[in-house]
């Protein structure tokens, strides 16, 4: 479960945006491997230079640092590259992988100086872990309980100084004491067209793809705002054009591989389009809870709220409200239905 090796062990993959992981050599090529060949989100490097840069001035260990956002945006990246320009060991697991506090005991007893634990999914950590965690991220000290009952004891161990990065798709979800103690917080963004265009080209000089100017804008465009996303969809367009075109991807190539993986213009999955569907021809445009949305997609709630929902959203297509979700003009103009006369008037007063 444990990774002591950034350079040759890969992370564990997100649990909800890829039904089919990365090739495995190419996912590590295709990482970039310092700040400043990582693209975009640019707030968010300015401030992991600075706290990287000071902390190597002062010597100390880097505070702990927690990044949030939808999957797929370079949480488990940034992590990577951190330790690299710390030029310090990185492990790696998953809040889910850490199931008594044993396991945090025999992760931490293994750190050595100035070492980072990558805590990938940390929302899902078991409540008795985290409070066992609290002492060793403030203290850096591990109290174990040795027995049962009256004659139990605790022992204390120091441990060395070392810096938790921990990972999540649902900030919301941590408790308070446990996102207090991150010195540092970062939101990660959805991507550009402009940004994910030159990660495809990068991406296509690394794996060797011959694909042309336009056909990586449109890939850009189809992406959804994620890293990952492009990455996986090149490669899949790469396999139709070596099949079908020499290996060439031109903007025809580009349009009958992604017309038959079912991803439109903008981007939208056959479960994105059948999603926004069933709230305008089932349920009059919405409001509709979530449980009765999954239900009528025979879809995962987790998988809906985590990676369907955000780029919807993002595009103007949907709106969560009180009552429950409602798709907008622009998912009724997008899919080709017509608004009726009173809905516009009816979304307004659910906001």
């Amino acid at each position: 479960m444990l990774s002591t090796n950034h350079n040759h062990q890969l992370p564990p993959a997100d649990p909800i945006i890829d039904t089919e992981s990365l090739d495995s050599a190419a996912d590590i090529s295709l990482r970039p491997q310092t700040l400043q060949e990582f693209i975009g989100q640019d707030n968010l490097k300015q401030a992991l230079k600075i706290q990287i840069q000071a902390s190597l001035q002062r010597q100390e260990t880097l505070e702990h640092v927690l990044l949030y956002g939808p999957p797929g945006l370079g949480k488990t990246t940034l992590a990577h590259i951190i330790a690299k320009e710390l030029n310090v060991n990185i492990k790696i697991t998953s809040g889910p992988a850490i199931e008594r506090a044993g396991d945090l005991a025999a992760i931490l007893s293994s750190l050595e100086n100035n070492d980072i634990l990558f805590i990938d999914e940390i929302h899902r950590l078991n409540k008795n872990i985290e409070e066992v965690l609290y002492p060793a991220m403030e203290d850096f000290v591990l109290d174990i309980i040795l027995g049962k009952g009256p004659s139990a004891q605790t022992v204390r161990l120091t441990l060395p100084p070392f810096t938790i990065i921990g990972a999540t798709t649902r900030v919301g979800l941590l408790s308070s004491p446990l996102r207090d103690r991150f010195g540092s917080i970062l939101r990660l963004e959805f991507y550009n067209k402009s940004q994910l265009a030159q990660i495809i080209k990068r991406a296509a000089q690394v794996i060797n793809v011959n694909i042309d100017p336009k056909s990586i804008k449109q890939l850009a465009k189809r992406s959804r705002g994620t890293p990952r996303i492009a990455n996986r969809l090149l490669k899949r367009v790469r396999d139709f054009a070596q099949v079908h075109n020499k290996g060439i991807i031109i903007p025809a190539i580009l349009d009958q591989a992604l017309d038959m993986l079912k991803i439109d213009e903008v981007g939208l999955t056959h479960v994105d389009r059948q999603l926004l569907g069933v709230i305008i021809e089932k349920h009059q445009g919405g409001p509709v809870g979530l449980d009765t949305l999954a239900t009528s997609i025979s879809e995962d709630k987790k998988t809906i709220e985590d990676f369907y929902e955000p780029y919807l959203i993002q595009l103007g297509f949907l709106k969560r409200t009180r009552q429950g979700r409602v798709a907008t003009k622009l998912a009724y103009k997008h899919l080709g239905y017509a608004l009726p006369a009173d809905k516009n008037a009816a979304q307004q007063s659910l906001l």
